[in-house]
């Protein structure tokens, strides 16, 4: 495995663990008092805490990551064959 394919890697898991992080502690604005304005979908998130949630992804992502390309690396799945 190469440096691209290592990226390869790291971006599918990033995203994967994006997904599976995002809906995390949101309210709708439908749940928070403060949050109601006019013109505003009332299942939309009120604080989504999208930079919050990146930083947890890539701390999360970064060691699966790595795992992952030393299973590969290791010969213990080999894609050649």
């Amino acid at each position: 495995m190469n440096v691209t394919g290592a990226i390869v890697v790291f971006v599918i898991i990033w995203w994967l663990v994006f997904f599976a992080v995002l809906p995390r502690g949101v309210r709708g604005v439908w749940e928070d008092d403060d949050a109601h304005a006019d013109g505003v979908e009332q299942g939309a998130p009120a604080d989504p805490q999208i930079w919050r949630k990146v930083r947890l992804t890539t701390f999360i992502a970064t060691p699966l990551s790595a795992i992952v390309v030393a299973i590969i690396l290791s010969g213990v799945i080999d894609f050649y064959n």
